[in-house]
């Protein structure tokens, strides 16, 4: 059986790792610097770049690749969409880098790479009878994948998972989709980060904060983090609500937070629509910045 190969085309950087398909061991794993600046077709040539620099080491070619990208190709148009990485907006990105690299390719924007890789190879192989399982990330960004039977549910316009663009508040901050209020504009890190300034007026990263609230020593610091976890709960259970996943993985930098587990969890009792009993498991991710080149040679 041939190796399988993943590429996570990222903002900054483009990794590419080869696995074994049986016991996903890496054989060969490397990684070269985006240049986004340099547009589209720079982009284009730093992946086929990185492909023949790792086929040299890996003493073969890939039959097949999988993309994790930072957006999302439309199943209708074909072409990318919702990309922090501008440049793929609007490309037929399927289409060109098949005809670049002359193999089929298989594209999955990076939150669903990170559920299915999760879940069939980090903290989901602990919970062996989770059929549903919706990977979050909760970072700079919001963003989420949904796997069921270990496969990506991908949806109708390619969106699934999007929860970090459902309005959490009416007339809220703007987001950069088009809405106000977005989830992602309330609970992501930049976002609490700027509610502690408009409450404190200094400017804190989110880890100090954190440790001002666990301090006792900043009222602004734990309404910070009170409204994360109001939030959290409120937010995550429109997804239970709808989709009801056995296990749910929260990654990102913001999921690193403990008190989404206790206190977190607590909340989403207060918004599910069970009578406030909830008995899923909440859990943190096992694969670290592996998560998404490894779902994307998991596709």
């Amino acid at each position: 059986m041939k190796n399988i190969w993943g590429i996570d085309l990222g903002g900054t950087k483009i990794e590419c790792a080869v696995l074994n398909p049986k016991t996903y061991e890496v054989i060969v794993r490397k990684r070269v610097p985006t240049e986004a600046a340099g547009g589209y077709g720079h982009i284009l040539n730093q992946v086929q770049k990185l492909i023949s620099s790792v086929s040299e080491e890996a003493e073969e070619m890939p039959t097949h690749l999988g993309f994790g990208t930072p957006g999302v190709l439309d199943p209708e148009t074909k072409v990318m969409k919702n990309c922090n990485t501008t440049a793929l907006n609007g490309r037929p990105l399927n289409k060109d880098l098949e005809a670049l690299l002359k193999v089929p390719v298989k594209l999955a924007n990076d939150a669903n790479c990170f559920a299915l890789a999760e879940t069939k190879m980090g903290a989901g192989k602990n919970y062996p009878g989770a059929e549903v399982v919706f990977g979050v990330i909760l970072g700079t960004g919001v963003g989420g994948g949904l796997v069921f039977n270990k496969k990506i549910i991908n949806g109708h316009h390619g969106i699934g998972g999007e929860w970090g663009h459902n309005v959490l508040e009416e007339n809220g901050y703007s987001c950069y989709c088009g809405k106000h209020g977005c989830v992602e504009t309330v609970i992501s890190g930049p976002a609490l980060e700027r509610r502690y300034f408009e409450l404190a007026g200094q400017s804190l990263n989110l880890s100090e904060i954190l440790k001002k609230h666990e301090s006792h020593a900043d009222a602004e610091a734990t309404k910070v983090i009170d409204r994360l976890l109001e939030n959290f709960g409120k937010a995550i259970s429109v997804v239970i609500n709808i989709v009801d996943p056995d296990l749910i993985i929260i990654g990102g930098g913001v999921g690193n937070i403990d008190l989404l587990y206790t206190e977190g969890y607590e909340r989403i009792k207060k918004y599910i629509f069970n009578s406030g009993r909830f008995n899923a498991t909440l859990c943190k991710p096992l694969l670290g910045d592996s998560a998404g080149v490894f779902g994307a040679a998991l596709l």
